[in-house]
């Protein structure tokens, strides 16, 4: 294996783990295939591939590892190349230009790449896509049901509550399958904040990602089911509505909140810090803590609202149709998101599988393994359409306007149904200029 950076410095690389299995048959071609692909495992020794992959969290050595297992097994050889995120597309579209992609690449959207990606059905089968869970792969899939990408890992948003700070003040933790109402998560954070003299009751990071989990329970989406504007007007005015008024009565930080501008902010330093003792967020938050957090802390369910469940973040592997092995990357994605090695992969680097059988068994982590499998509980409870929202080529641009005008009514520039009118006109423009 060789591990090298490119476009820029060196980050931390990828985290897929492998085992053995095989599949029969062999076929290589450097075009999209007319019909179905056998891949057989076994010949591909002696062969070379190239994985570009961007990285989000700690996993470079369980990478590593995975990919060592995956050569030991078929005798081919992986050159792993990490690139910036912010860099990725542009690196990506440069090898497109040139006739030099790489085998294999994670990316958040395969769309860019729309024409130069193999379907993966024309290599396992029609029915591979059934071994996902259907919001994830609902990520990966065209309308016509091609298969242009492996959903690899997936994060859920969610609550961390201060479990010391709850003990202090007498409010019992929500258990794990019961339905926690945004009026019982407010009145519970507010009783354990005062009783703890905090000044505030929730924190949230500064996103749009994670503002679109409060649209998402209360029934409605940046972008709809259709790649069209979702944001039912009435139900975005509600959910917009609460949220702004509990940052006008401080519950959640106003200060905060508008103090960062249009930009992503964190609230994991308010929150460690005992500023308040529910934290929206996410499992990618569960090392960090681990490590900084002077206090017990769990991870809970979501609240419900009309809807309950979190809103995904999803990441994928492709692999390209003209590389000089597209065979052997197909081979490499399947490999790496069978149940064993996706599990592995997952107690390794702290990730949520995508694989449904994962997603039922729940992932046996090193530690935290209970406020992990929190995280996992709450996909099947997100709705189907949070994942083709955050799926659309126009989610980022949406996300981001999300903040944007939502700021606005914060800051008494203007009313919830006026933010949500223009918020509205603002997604119509972003999804047209996507296509």
């Amino acid at each position: 294996m060789r591990i090298s950076a490119v476009v820029g410095s060196m980050v931390a690389g990828v985290a897929l783990a492998v085992a053995t299995a095989c599949a029969p048959g062999v076929q290589q071609s450097s075009s999209t295939p007319t019909g179905p692909v056998t891949v057989n495992f076994s010949s591909f020794k002696g062969k070379h591939m190239t994985y570009l992959y961007f990285t989000d969290g700690p996993d470079l050595d369980a990478t590593k590892a995975a990919i060592t297992r995956f050569e030991q097994a078929t005798g081919a050889t992986v050159d792993l190349q990490t690139v910036p995120f912010a860099q990725l597309n542009t690196a990506l579209q440069a090898r497109i230009a040139s006739h030099t992609e790489p085998e294999v690449a994670r990316v958040q959207d395969w769309h860019p790449y729309a024409g130069e990606l193999l379907d993966f059905t024309d290599y396992f089968g029609k029915s591979y896509p059934g071994e996902f869970t259907a919001g994830a792969v609902g990520t990966a899939e065209d309308a016509a049901g091609h298969m242009y990408a492996v959903p690899s890992d997936q994060t859920i948003n969610g609550p961390f509550v201060n479990a010391d700070a709850f003990a202090k003040a007498g409010v019992p933790l929500p258990d794990a399958s019961a339905k926690w109402t945004w009026q019982q998560f407010v009145d519970d954070a507010t009783k354990v904040a005062q009783a703890n003299h905090m000044p505030n009751a929730l924190t949230m990071d500064v996103s749009g990602n994670r503002l679109s989990t409060v649209l998402s329970e209360y029934g409605t989406n940046l972008i709809g089911p259709d790649g069209q504007v979702g944001l039912d007007q009435v139900k975005t005015e509600q959910a917009l509505g609460m949220f702004n008024g509990l940052l006008q009565s401080d519950k959640i930080s106003k200060d905060f909140w508008l103090g960062a501008g249009t930009n992503y902010k964190g609230g994991n330093d308010p929150f460690l810090a005992q500023q308040a003792p529910v934290y929206l967020s996410g499992p990618w938050q569960v090392g960090a803590f681990t490590k900084s957090a002077p206090f017990s802390w769990r991870a809970v369910p979501d609240p419900c609202a009309t809807e309950c469940g979190g809103f995904p973040g999803m990441k994928m592997m492709v692999a390209f149709s003209h590389s000089k092995e597209p065979t052997l990357g197909a081979a490499f994605v399947q490999w790496m998101n069978r149940t064993e090695n996706q599990r592995q992969t997952d107690i390794d680097s702290y990730w949520l599988p995508t694989r449904k059988d994962l997603v039922a068994s729940g992932i046996p982590y090193p530690s935290h393994a209970a406020d992990m499998n929190i995280f996992i509980s709450q996909i099947n409870s997100t709705p189907a359409p949070d994942f083709t929202a955050v799926a659309s080529p126009a989610y980022t641009g949406a996300a981001n306007a999300l903040v944007k005008e939502f700021d606005k009514a914060v800051a008494g520039q203007e009313g919830v149904p006026d933010c949500v009118r223009n918020l509205r006109d603002q997604v119509t423009q972003i999804i047209k200029a996507s296509k």
